[in-house]
């Protein structure tokens, strides 16, 4: 089998090339040629942009692949540009999509992706292109040529991640825990989540490759060990032998202080989001993930400090004065009992 892959060098795709290769498949990746390749030797690289479409074409016109595995659209015009290059040369196309795409709150529970609605409109950006972009492939199944397949993960780690943290912090987070400082929680923490080590993910995308079962449908592919939003720190905290100091600050008031930095909470994490992983595994039953959420942290953790990731001074900043408004909200809520100024509602 030969597969291409656009992108390659992600923490997903890098996990997708070791695997396949693991698996004696051919690979060859097409990137812009702005991270190294650490597969240098050992698989082709094309360097091309899809932002000059007409490059980008020229670039891969003589490809044939058996499977296309596109981790870089976005929107319905990059899956539109996949499609007009390998539709008539390749077997399947598998795209990368999301569960940010699902409309909230969710139908059902655990989430099952054929008993939910893509988001329609809303101010989540990533969530509502990548809806648009599944609603485009899934009127283009029917017609001829490569088959379709929508993969939708989850939050995925990996290592070399840039995506932890409600801050999006990063190493941060382990540096505040080790530290004692408090760290920002979403709500009360609870809400149920499904969080994802990179190399199931890969499993379930290699495994997808030329099953038939697969094509022209979309799935959830994830890992299935049932975790709390809180879950991600406290296991953090095991990992360095500290526990914790959590602030519960609500997501609305956080996304009103910072839409952008925030938006990803008040859409993301205040829904319980169990996903069931039973659509895929019918599919692709060889499909199960390996590896612990613990384990898989620990991967990340080991990556940041191999590169010297270190802190973000304006985003630790940010944490300390969230953390001491948080603070003195609840000093003045404890005030309000000491003086017991509203017995007289109860009189």
């Amino acid at each position: 089998m030969k597969l291409l892959i656009l992108g390659g060098t992600g923490v997903i795709s890098r996990s997708i090339v070791r695997l396949a290769q693991e698996r004696n498949i051919e690979v060859v990746i097409v990137n812009r040629g702005n991270r190294q390749v650490e597969f240098a030797d050992k698989v082709r690289a094309i360097q091309a942009d899809r932002s000059d479409p007409a490059g980008f074409a020229e670039k891969l016109k003589g490809e044939r692949p058996d499977v296309v595995i596109d981790m870089i659209s976005f929107n319905p015009e990059d899956a539109r540009q996949t499609l007009d290059l390998f539709r008539s040369r390749a077997r399947q196309i598998i795209i990368t999509s999301s569960n940010a795409a699902y409309d909230r709150p969710y139908q059902s529970f655990p989430v099952r992706e054929d008993q939910e609605k893509l988001i329609v409109g809303g101010d989540f950006a990533y969530g509502r292109e990548k809806a648009a972009m599944e609603r485009f492939l899934v009127a283009e199944m029917p017609k001829p040529g490569a088959a379709i397949t929508i993969i939708r993960p989850s939050l995925t780690f990996g290592p070399g991640a840039r995506n932890f943290g409600m801050l999006r912090q990063n190493y941060n987070v382990v540096q505040r825990i080790r530290d004692g400082k408090p760290l920002v929680m979403v709500g009360e923490g609870v809400a149920p989540w499904t969080f994802t080590y990179v190399d199931d993910l890969a499993l379930g995308f290699v495994l997808a490759c030329g099953n038939e079962r697969t094509y022209n449908d979309y799935f959830q592919v994830l890992n299935n060990e049932r975790m709390v939003w809180e879950d991600l720190y406290r296991l953090v905290g095991d990992l360095v032998g500290k526990k914790p100091v959590l602030n519960y600050v609500p997501s609305q008031l956080l996304k009103e202080m910072d839409d952008k930095l925030f938006s990803h909470l008040n859409i993301e994490k205040v829904h319980p989001s169990l996903f069931s992983i039973e659509k895929f595994q019918k599919a692709v039953p060889e499909f199960r993930p390996l590896w612990k959420f613990k384990d898989g942290l620990a991967k990340v953790i080991e990556s940041w400090e191999r590169e010297k990731l270190g802190v973000d001074a304006a985003k630790d900043k940010l944490e300390d004065a969230i953390c001491a408004s948080y603070a003195s909200f609840r000093d003045n809520l404890l005030k309000i009992r000491a003086d017991n100024s509203y017995g007289a509602a109860f009189k």
